[in-house]
């Protein structure tokens, strides 16, 4: 079986076992699914889920939030990890949007990538999530499962994600990204996971990997 066979029928698993699927993180608008995914570097959706109720009271679009003391935001994002450089992220790249993007959240590869604290995997969720502009959004999970399935070296995230925009069409990148996440948290964990009981690592995981399993 070739690579692309492979990726083919994974893509027939997944679009099977999640016909829908929901942004895991809660937000109303573009400006609010960036703060989440800034927020949600090192600390689960669920937990970000937790905190932005408050934030949101707070100041929930970036006119307002650029006028908030980073010590208040600091003061509620703190659950979520990395408080201080975070807090401070989201203040500036507030008042950024107002002052050099009329208050919007630019729809742009390399003003997006420029506010700080937005890594190109943010500026990819939010593209595909909050513009439907197609992406591929690869953090260290989709890094993993890719690697375990054989679809890529494993080498690092950019390397990853050239490979799976490869084997997947174009149209269904943003699908694919969330339906890989909804996989991993269901069937296949980072710890305690049994590949012979995964119902695509025991089709297509690295045989590598199965061997080195315990049974």
């Amino acid at each position: 079986m070739t690579k692309q066979e492979k990726a083919n029928d994974i893509h027939r698993i997944l679009e099977e076992l999640y016909p829908v699927v929901p942004v895991p993180l809660d937000h109303k608008d573009p400006f609010t699914l960036l703060v989440a995914v800034l927020l949600s570097a090192q600390c689960t959706d669920v937990r970000v889920n937790q905190v932005t109720p408050a934030l949101w009271d707070l100041a929930d679009n970036p006119l307002e939030m650029q006028e908030q003391d980073a010590d208040d935001i600091r003061a509620i994002i703190r659950p979520c990890g990395l408080s201080p450089r975070k807090s401070k992220a989201i203040k500036e790249l507030s008042r950024i949007i107002v002052e050099e993007h009329g208050g919007e959240v630019p729809q742009d590869w390399e003003a997006l990538e420029a506010l700080p604290g937005v890594g190109h995997k943010t500026a990819s969720v939010v593209m595909s999530q909050a513009f439907g502009i197609p992406a591929f959004p690869v953090d260290t999970h989709i890094h993993r499962l890719a690697y375990r399935w054989g679809l890529t070296t494993g080498k690092n995230v950019e390397k990853t994600e050239k490979d799976l925009k490869r084997l997947f069409p174009r149209e269904h990148w943003n699908r694919l990204h969330l339906q890989i996440i909804f996989f991993g948290r269901e069937y296949c964990p980072a710890r305690g996971h049994r590949m012979r009981d995964c119902p695509i690592c025991s089709l297509y995981g690295r045989k590598s990997l199965l061997n080195k399993e315990k049974v």
